[in-house]
């Protein structure tokens, strides 16, 4: 293990502790990393590297042997605050044979006859593969909460259930690392006009994410309950400042390493007599 660049854990300084405050934090800033853009970028290289082995000696561990670990990285973030990018530059060098991705939209009718964490155990990582979830059931205490999709009584059950939830997954052997990409209003205005001035990017642009904009300040404070009430040992938040693409990257990749090394997956042994089978290979 090491920093790789960085003047402190980010696992640690950007971990959601007691006393936590989100308006306390910049989202322009880069705690933890005193380089720049292009040195961030030669160390998102190296890290693509190093997570891309360590996620096969994972895939590997867990195909042969007994092992039962797994990793799941949860990003949220407002409308535009790169979870898609994180996705891609991130989680997208590794072999993809042991990623499984997750994207939760809004939920189909099968979905709303079942408890919110329904579909979501549907989706956990099998072990040996890392698991995305591009937003997750913290919609339902988000939007849920802001848009008052659901009863006030059954909201506020629904942040005990997450924690049982994701301390039994925790407890399974499951890495939890929860992200919040957190940009300021006004790069979101930014990076959303981007996508209407290029033709490139109308795919990416939605009428309803000026309707949630326009709702800034409940989600904040949406956001802040949530990280008071679900914020825990073993499954604690990381808010990653995002105005800085780049940073906020850098930053995942290095909470992601982090969760597999702490798992310190190893090679399998062969379950047969390597020499033996050398001769026998020869002799073909």
């Amino acid at each position: 293990m090491g920093n790789r660049g960085w003047t402190d854990e980010a696992s640690e300084i950007l971990r959601v502790g007691e006393g936590f405050r989100l308006s306390d934090v910049d989202p322009g800033s880069h705690p933890g990393y005193a380089g720049g853009k292009k040195s961030a970028e030669k160390e998102l290289a190296v890290g693509i590297e190093a997570l891309s082995e360590l996620q096969e000696r994972l895939f590997a561990a867990s195909r042969t042997g007994d092992a039962k670990d797994a990793v799941l990285l949860v990003l949220q973030g407002m409308d535009s605050a790169g979870k898609g990018g994180i996705v891609r530059h991130v989680v997208g060098g590794v072999d993809p044979q042991g990623v499984e991705l997750a994207a939760f939209k809004a939920p189909t009718k099968e979905e709303l006859e079942h408890d919110f964490l329904w579909r979501i155990e549907k989706r956990l990582p099998q072990p040996g593969f890392i698991g995305v979830f591009d937003r997750s059931h913290y919609e339902d205490v988000l939007v849920g909460k802001v848009r008052a999709l659901a009863p006030a009584d059954e909201i506020e059950r629904r942040y005990d259930a997450i924690n049982a939830f994701e301390a039994r997954v925790a407890a399974s052997g499951t890495r939890i690392v929860k992200v919040m990409l957190h940009i300021s209003r006004e790069e979101q205005k930014e990076r959303l006009m981007e996508r209407l001035e290029r033709p490139d990017k109308h795919w990416k642009y939605n009428p309803g994410d000026v309707d949630e904009r326009m709702l800034w300040p409940q989600y904040m404070a949406a956001y802040r309950t949530v990280f008071e009430r679900t914020s825990t040992e073993a499954a604690p938040w990381h808010v990653v400042p995002a105005n800085s693409k780049w940073y906020a990257r850098l930053a995942v990749q290095e909470l992601l390493l982090t969760a597999v090394e702490d798992i310190d997956p190893q090679w399998p042994a062969a379950g047969f007599d390597v020499e033996a089978e050398k001769k026998r290979l020869a002799a073909t």
